[in-house]
């Protein structure tokens, strides 16, 4: 079956419906730019750079470098020997930094 891809794709039904007076009416009605959310509820959901976070613990146990592991010298990543890339005159880096 071929397709007539030049016929109109808007029917006098369609038409009706999206005229200029409707979507002018549209456009003032008061309702249609609202969004459902409380925007005190989320404002306390972001937590802002520089919070106090002093009466916080660390939760997560920090263990010094292992003897099978380099810090690179590009981001300052600790990384397992496997992902060593090359060892420069400023240290070593990551695959990462190297591509």
């Amino acid at each position: 079956m071929a397709t007539d891809y030049d016929a109109p794709r808007k029917t006098d039904d369609d038409s009706a419906e999206d005229s200029i007076e409707e979507l002018k009416s549209r456009r003032h009605d008061k309702n249609s730019g609202k969004v459902d959310e409380d925007e005190v509820e989320a404002a306390e959901a972001f937590e802002l750079p520089g919070a106090d976070l002093s009466h916080e613990e660390l939760a997560v146990q920090v263990l010094p470098r292992q003897s099978d592991e380099f810090t690179c010298s590009s981001c300052f990543l600790v990384h397992h020997r496997s992902q060593l890339a090359e060892q420069r005159k400023s240290g070593p880096i990551c695959r990462d930094c190297a591509a």
